[in-house]
């Protein structure tokens, strides 16, 4: 096996027969009932207050580390969840997660920036991969984390947490079933009010952009699972105000138009500067409606002919839409599966991202080859 090498940044990484003799062996085949361990990167509030109490509610996983920029911090999360001092880490010492066989799994919880470079660490490392979104800045980076991954024989999982919701979760099966005839239409639209200039992700060498590179994930996501096809054009544009210190590096707010090959569109917008969680399926026959369509907890589903006519509660199905997120990629480590959103998912995100900034940079339509594939 020859060695592979990629470049994040400044810095190189090879990953190949040399480095692969290092990693360590697969625990977690030994014992099939063993939660597989993860070790969170970045204590900010997605990493601390929503994925390490979701991994309480867990069947398969577990905490079993945490690495963070702020040693006292991360001392007392591990102490507050019983984990040894040897559980703890800095990006510094990062790398040597490779020596703890607690560890399974690593989830990046850190600015956009910082994904690709820790995606690949970790796999160096021997450990599979759970990245939050967007898989990371830019297409070259998502296809070298996809290339370490596959050279380290690690899984790579991309933190889409709405396919494990249930309203989503059913909005996709009835827009498959069929029973709202043919998808014309879909729109979809996400969006806060982005209040403080200083947050990183108003920071372009952090966030890579602005709304687009957060909340227009879930815009540009759910266009794709609810049409259940990938786009063969876009059409973008812009609006920002960039006296308002917020925007001066990145961008407020950015409509844009998917074309798909069934001759389905969608509208999508992102925002920084407006709230707004919607979903809307027109078919032939009927639509369905999401609204809040995408948030922790509490969605709503409807369905109808023209309207709100039915309020759809999908079954329970025991778990939060993060503990089946969690507990899904074991699965996949477990039985060889690629996960349902793995890094091809993350790259054709990204392929897109791109071809919606530079439709609205050049104010044209931009063809997508041979819809997006990865």
């Amino acid at each position: 096996m020859g060695n592979l090498i990629v470049t994040i940044g400044r810095r190189e990484f090879v990953i190949g027969a040399t480095a692969l003799a290092a990693v360590p062996a697969i625990t977690q085949a030994a014992d099939p009932t063993r939660k597989l361990g993860y070790a969170i990167v970045g204590l900010g509030y997605y990493g601390l207050d929503v994925i390490i109490p979701e991994l309480a509610k867990c069947a398969h996983s577990r905490l079993a580390a945490v690495v963070s920029g702020d040693p006292a911090k991360a001392r007392r999360v591990a102490a507050a969840h019983g984990l040894p001092d040897r559980s703890v880490y800095s990006y510094a010492t990062f790398d040597r997660i490779r020596d703890n066989p607690d560890i399974d799994i690593v989830y990046i919880c850190l600015p956009n920036a910082m994904h690709a470079e820790y995606t690949i660490r970790a796999a160096r490392a021997g450990k599979h991969v759970l990245c939050e979104k967007p898989m990371a800045v830019s297409v070259a980076e998502c296809e070298a984390m996809i290339a370490a991954c596959k050279a380290a024989d690690r899984k790579l999982m991309i933190g889409y947490r709405c396919h494990f919701e249930p309203c989503n979760v059913e909005a996709m099966r009835l827009a498959r079933a069929g029973t709202l005839g043919r998808t014309r239409y879909v729109r979809s639209e996400h969006g806060f009010v982005q209040r403080d200039p200083s947050k990183w992700r108003l920071n372009k060498a952090l966030a890579g952009g602005g709304s687009l590179m957060d909340m227009g994930i879930y815009s540009l996501q759910a266009a794709r699972y609810m049409t259940g096809e990938e786009p063969v054009a876009v059409t973008a544009r812009e609006s920002t105000d960039r006296t308002d210190p917020r925007f001066r590096e990145v961008e407020d707010m950015i409509d844009w138009t998917l074309e798909f090959p069934s001759g389905a569109i969608a509208s999508c917008q992102s925002m920084y500067s407006a709230n707004q969680n919607h979903i809307l399926l027109m078919g032939e026959r009927g639509r369905i409606e999401l609204e809040p369509a995408t948030r922790y907890a509490d969605n709503r589903m409807w369905t109808g002919a023209d309207g709100r006519e039915r309020d759809v509660t999908p079954a329970a199905s025991g778990r939060t839409q993060f503990a089946g997120q969690l507990d899904h990629l074991v699965t996949c480590i477990r039985t060889g599966r690629e996960p349902i959103v793995s890094g091809a998912e993350g790259l054709r995100d990204l392929r897109i991202v791109e071809a919606i900034y530079r439709s609205a940079r050049e104010g044209r339509t931009i063809r997508l080859a041979s819809g997006t594939k990865a």
